[in-house]
């Protein structure tokens, strides 16, 4: 399929991948899809070379020592893209958050620690730098969508970029006033959280994705809102670099 223009700074533009863990072991297609995105805009993508994991999973259930071991793993990891100044794109919001937002905090003083928070990029930033080269490259028109906002979304990195890309890439999209999906991480998965974990979901986010028409999409960069979404039995859930990679015609290197 015909591509946008390249339009990454220059052609050896990278970014690195932050391959986070839920997309890596549950959604991979959303990488595959990300990836051939950034692709068709010119970046040269990079995966890193060893485990990398923001902690969130650790430091939220109070067990810090092991957070901020990954943590230092990760600093580690990354050191060579964050000394060339690569941009790191995080395709989870709660994973984006947690290295903006709480990274320099559980390590106050590692070296490295405030150089990744301050590269990390979500997929929207990145795209919205090229709204242009999105216009133009749009093959399906007409797509619609629901989207889910994460409650990391809503308290540290804001919808601005998601909703330039989604306008430039002409998709009829409807943002949800909608709060927590309810499950917010393990939370609905705790005994006696699942009747208030349905009541979140079932005040705006389910209603609303019942009475939409079969062909809108329901986007939820969220792996917790997705999976909310499933377990309730609605529609299977997209990622916004899904949603892209269909807008612009492209098909992920996976073939999938």
């Amino acid at each position: 399929p015909t591509s946008p223009t390249h339009g990454a700074e220059s052609p050896d533009a990278r970014v690195v991948l932050w391959p986070d863990t839920f997309t890596d072991h549950f959604d991979p297609q959303i990488a595959w899809d990300a990836a051939a995105v950034l692709s068709a805009l010119g970046y040269q993508v990079e995966i890193p070379d060893g485990p990398v994991c923001c902690g969130l999973t650790w430091y939220s259930t109070g067990q810090l020592a092991a957070a901020r071991r990954v943590l230092r793993r990760s600093v580690a990891t990354l050191r060579r893209y964050l000394d060339d100044g690569v941009p790191i794109v995080a395709l989870e919001p709660s994973c984006a958050a947690a290295l903006r937002a709480d990274l320099p905090e559980v390590l106050p003083s590692e070296p490295g620690a405030a150089a990744l928070a301050g590269a990390v990029r979500t997929f929207a930033e990145v795209l919205a730098e090229h709204t242009g080269e999105l216009a133009a490259g749009v093959r399906e028109k007409g797509l619609r969508a629901l989207v889910q906002l994460h409650c990391h979304q809503h308290a540290d990195l804001g919808a601005q970029a998601d909703r330039a890309v989604l306008k430039a890439l002409r998709v009829d999209a409807e943002v949800l006033d909608s709060g927590c999906c309810g499950l917010a991480g393990n939370f609905g998965f705790e005994k006696g959280h699942y009747d208030v974990s349905m009541a979140c979901a079932e005040r705006v986010l389910l209603p609303a994705v019942r009475a939409a028409d079969p062909g809108v999409a329901v986007l939820a960069d969220g792996y917790s809102c997705r999976t909310q979404l499933r377990q309730a039995g609605q529609r299977e859930p997209v990622h916004l670099a899904q949603l892209a990679a269909r807008a612009l015609g492209l098909r992920a290197a996976s073939g999938s």
